[in-house]
């Protein structure tokens, strides 16, 4: 249990993260994600990195049982911060970072997936920002990365999902597979990206982060700040609290 980091091919790191049942990573998941990335990325010898998961789905966002726990505001300051650094992590790994995506997609999920460079998903993957069911905001920036402006804002209102095959019609997904083929299907893109000359691949990342039209770090820092608010005036605590039961409104 835990992130891992393998090395299955040549050229590409495979980043590993295994939180049973469901992926909702506690505060200290989310800075073991951020440093395996990152130390991926530097390796010299990697020219792309695979973002993977194990079990049921790929990413269930932040564990709100850690957050119920905590009486003052420390787990919701290092699910904030561990968030953080886990999309900029991605977003600022020095090679590319093809995320490869099954099961429920949710909350952080789509942090991480937004901020990737690629993404190839398999036929059940869904992916949504729940955030408003669960007493947050937040990851809005990187749902505006993988769908149109105004689908983006009926989703977050919502709190609906998207299936790997409307996100393909897209364009955010390259690809959607069989869920038995998703490690194969991922590799077969790092690979192709792997190829490159080393250095070459690692000025068009550097090259691409800098033409964005939109500051990923700025613009979810800034949501965060509605989140904390959220929390100060009690709102937060209060759906929170529902969550998970039949008072719940709207969809999971």
């Amino acid at each position: 249990m835990g992130v891992s980091t393998t090395a299955p091919e040549t050229g590409i790191s495979v980043v590993t993260v295994d939180f049973p049942p469901v992926n909702a990573l506690p505060v200290k998941g989310w800075y073991e994600l951020a440093d395996a990335v990152r130390a991926a990325g530097r390796d010299p010898g990697v020219r792309c990195v695979v973002l993977a998961a194990e079990g049921r789905g790929f990413n269930a966002g932040v564990d709100i049982k850690e957050l119920r726990r905590d009486r003052g505001h420390s787990a919701l300051i290092g699910a904030n911060r561990g968030c953080y650094e886990a999309f900029s992590a991605v977003y600022e790994c020095e090679v590319p970072v093809v995320a490869a995506v099954q099961g429920h997609c949710l909350g952080g999920g789509v942090g991480l997936v937004g901020n990737a460079d690629a993404v190839v998903a398999s036929e059940d993957a869904t992916f949504g920002l729940p955030e408003l069911d669960r007493g947050a905001l937040g990851a809005a920036t990187h749902l505006a990365r993988l769908v149109p402006q105004h689908l983006m804002r009926a989703l977050y209102y919502t709190s609906r999902t998207v299936t790997a095959r409307e996100l393909h019609a897209h364009g955010s997904v390259w690809k959607v597979v069989e869920r038995p083929e998703l490690p194969s299907a991922a590799l077969e893109l790092a690979r192709e990206i792997a190829r490159k000359d080393g250095t070459l691949i690692r000025l068009a990342k550097a090259a691409i982060n800098g033409i964005d039209p939109v500051d990923v770090h700025r613009s979810y820092r800034y949501e965060q700040g509605f989140t904390f608010e959220a929390n100060l005036s009690g709102v937060a605590d209060r759906v929170r609290a529902t969550f998970g039961s039949e008072e719940q409104a709207g969809p999971a």
